[in-house]
């Protein structure tokens, strides 16, 4: 599918051009909403374009941008493009070695940099990165740095000053830009693994900006909320591009924290989530009284919603028939870093509860004959970087391996089982997929996460994360005590009862496939520990890492 546009500036720059005056961006500060409009966001991208060139990048480089999300960051995103590089968004939370590692692998010349201690990161591994030429501080404001420092609106006031010909040079980089060229190097989560590099190109954002906006089918006039990092791309894509692709005006929520209350707000149409938000406003909504519960529904997402579409991993099933009661619509997706990174979506009309939805326009999706799901189009990344090998492992004769279970009924939806590398293949020999167990144990009201385990073990264990917020009843009923040591609940009561609960969700399931034990965690997953990604997904390697000791005398004395 060619779009109207050669590359994602051009884009911009209609959006721009058409819709001018009306805001593009709204965003809080001191208490009170701000907007940027169209007119003075092509201004701002502009500028800041041309100071990047003025600073010596060349088309093609890479300039990194390690930023909370902030109105700073989408325009920084597009003044990079704009100048004809490619850009490699660094999640906020990353460490000094994460950082250090996505800096030198992908080569960056440069960094965006929000605040001073995002700058305190960057500094400690400066010297570990010669690639780095500069860097753009937002509101840092270091004594001294080893490499140049411009604050952002010196750099601003660079691409005002090179005037005429900062914009002569823009135009005609922008002439070579085309479908094929880098845009962005994402590095994925890295749940088992090392981060790679993921290359999307202009036409891979582009194609998948307009088959998002087919889907939904939002104009001018609505308005999108965002909250998840933009350095994830479902939210570059979601949020960010499609924002840009409609003219839409796109409100900042001021952290993950305070969404639901930045919503109330904003009132937005549209509304970007993950199963875990929607499974702490589900909890709210059910622990009140049936009556009340469709007026609070509203009062928490505005009357102005028309959708939400949720997306990073499996929306339980219960919850999008709960909320549907209510009059919300939740269109569970999936997709990808690789797949830029929409492969399907339920959408009005065409809406399967418990699937993923049909494959967007342009893009095909089968199943391999071992079940993993496969899609072919222009959607499928150009490969990794600096990674050959593990490019060719993962397109083979143009057809992205997922590495993902799933199965396509006759009408076309997509359901997905669960990933290949985390199927628990028993010391018996059982092919077991965590995630039907898992979404079995999430449904009872009070888990909020499960993860199962068990390979090359005798028997399935399941790692429980209570609902904290239920805690106390469960207290009461199971007749223990909250006490814990190393992060695990060691009362004896309050573990059974428990199980006790875990052996009823999972009943209908066979003995093989059953949770034997539990370790009951006595605090939620932490990103700062490593345990989940940014959109919350739980990174599985690491938390049976975290807790392989507990998981260890879990099996003492079982016969292999």
């Amino acid at each position: 599918m060619k779009t109207d546009f050669p590359n994602l500036t051009a884009m911009h720059r209609a959006s721009c051009e058409k819709f001018g005056p009306r805001p593009a961006i709204r965003y809080k500060k001191d208490c009170t909403w701000h907007e940027i409009t169209w007119t003075d966001y092509r201004s701002y991208a502009d500028c800041l374009g041309a100071g990047l060139i003025e600073l010596g990048v060349q088309t093609g480089d890479r300039i990194a941008i390690l930023s909370e999300n902030r109105w700073e960051w989408l325009v920084a995103d597009h003044a990079i493009l704009t100048a004809g590089a490619a850009d490699v968004p660094i999640h906020a939370p990353s460490t000094a070695a994460q950082i250090q590692y996505q800096l030198e692998h992908s080569g960056a010349c440069g960094i965006v940099v929000s605040t001073s201690e995002q700058w305190a990161k960057v500094a400690s591994i400066l010297d570990t990165v010669p690639t780095l030429k500069f860097a753009i501080l937002i509101d840092a404001r270091p004594e001294s740095s080893p490499i140049p420092t411009y604050t952002w609106d010196g750099l601003r006031q660079m691409g005002v000053h090179a005037g005429a010909k900062g914009r002569q040079e823009i135009d005609a980089r922008q002439a070579k830009i085309n479908d094929d060229s880098l845009a962005t190097i994402i590095y994925t989560s890295g749940t088992t693994s090392r981060p790679k590099g993921v290359m999307l190109s202009h036409g891979n954002l582009l194609t998948n900006a307009v088959a998002s906006l087919i889907v939904n089918g939002a104009d001018s006039s609505d308005v999108i909320m965002n909250w998840l990092p933009l350095s994830h791309v479902f939210a570059r894509l979601s949020d960010h591009y499609t924002s840009t692709l409609t003219g839409m005006t796109m409100g900042l929520a001021q952290s993950a924290n305070t969404v639901l209350d930045d919503v109330k707000e904003i009132q937005p149409s549209y509304f970007t989530t993950v199963p875990r938000l929607m499974e702490k406003a589900w909890a709210v909504l059910m622990a009140q009284p049936e009556a009340e519960r469709v007026a609070l529904a509203r009062k928490m997402f505005g009357r102005r919603l028309k959708n939400m579409t949720s997306g990073g991993g499996p929306l339980p099933p219960h919850i999008a028939y709960d909320f549907k009661a209510l009059g919300l619509l939740i269109y569970e997706g999936y997709g990808l870093t690789e797949t830029s990174p929409i492969i399907s979506v339920n959408r009005e009309g065409h809406w399967k509860i418990g699937t993923v939805g049909r494959a967007v326009i342009d893009v095909d999706v089968k199943i391999a004959d071992d079940g993993e799901i496969i899609t072919r189009g222009p959607h499928v990344m150009q490969g990794y970087w600096n990674d050959p090998a593990a490019t060719a492992a993962a397109i083979k004769d143009g057809w992205f391996y997922t590495g993902d279970l799933g199965s396509l009924d006759e009408d076309g939806y997509l359901k997905i089982t669960g990933r290949k590398k985390d199927l628990i293949v028993t010391s018996g020999g059982k092919n077991i997929p965590p995630a039907a167990i898992e979404a079995l144990l999430v449904q009872d009201d009070f888990i909020e996460q499960a993860i199962a385990h068990g390979d090359a073990r005798p028997f399935v264990s399941a790692i429980i994360v209570p609902r904290f917020e239920k805690l106390d009843e469960a207290i009461r009923q199971s007749g223990g005590a909250f006490t814990h040591d190393g992060g695990v609940v060691s009362d004896k009561k309050l573990k059974d009862w428990f199980q006790g609960r875990v052996n009823q969700a999972l009943k209908d399931l066979s003995n093989v496939e059953r949770v034997k034990k539990i370790i009951l965690l006595s605090r939620p997953l932490s990103l700062d520990q490593d345990e989940v990604t940014v959109t919350q997904k739980v990174r599985r390697t690491a938390v049976f890492n975290r807790f392989q000791s507990q998981l260890d005398a879990l099996y003492q004395g079982a016969a292999e």
